[in-house]
């Protein structure tokens, strides 16, 4: 456990190592995110920082998220997430989590929305070969058989079918922090992560370091 950031998706290009090579980079905009609320073991049974990102004008901000942030001294955000954390007494409400907590050569968890592409068949969205091209082979992108005879006479659970494809919450672990810039508040982050331009995402320490 340990304190993130959020950060907004910004889209991906590439920069060069000091030896030529070339790497593809996401640009994500992080923070600065202000600390709107403390939790603790004592008053809501486990320790969080909850934080805000993206300022937003008060009047667009509903009653009861004006009155949390009225309660906590806080400014109004776009965004709130928690993150746990071992020990809040680092922590004060109101201070400001930049990207300095990263730097290059970390290894980030980040998670996000996919990008939502709708109704998929099941070529599309689970990789299905299909039948022949031939005109006359009647079977292309269908599924296929998937009965059980007369026991149990029905389809069973957990089959691959057809259905809504993207949209989903996805965490890739293991991204390699290239670059920090703290003047422009950017990460920029070793290959993709999910989601579309400027989606919300959040990044936190590896919990699982890579070996090499």
């Amino acid at each position: 456990m340990g304190i993130g950031i959020i950060g907004r998706k910004i889209g991906m290009t590439q920069i060069y190592s000091e030896k030529g090579d070339v790497f593809p980079v996401t640009v994500v905009e992080s923070g600065p995110c202000v600390i709107v609320q403390k939790k603790t073991l004592d008053n809501d049974g486990y320790n969080a920082l909850q934080l805000g990102f993206s300022e937003k004008k008060v009047q667009k901000v509903n009653k009861p998220l004006n009155g949390h942030f009225r309660k906590h001294n806080a400014i109004s955000c776009a965004y709130l997430k928690e993150f746990r954390v071992e020990d809040v007494d680092g922590f004060e409400e109101g201070q400001k989590i930049t990207v300095d907590i990263l730097k290059p050569g970390d290894f980030v968890d980040v998670t996000g929305t996919s990008k939502g592409k709708g109704f998929a068949g099941v070529i599309k969205r689970w990789g299905f070969s299909g039948g022949p091209g031939g005109h006359g082979s009647n079977f292309h992108r269908a599924p296929g058989s998937m009965g059980a005879s007369a026991t149990p006479s029905r389809v069973l659970k957990g089959r691959k079918l057809p259905g809504r494809l993207g949209g989903d919450k996805v965490t890739v672990q293991n991204i390699q922090v290239l670059e920090v810039r703290p003047n422009e508040n950017l990460i920029l982050l070793k290959g993709a992560v999910p989601g579309c331009k400027n989606g919300i995402v959040t990044i936190r320490n590896s919990i699982k370091k890579r070996e090499n």
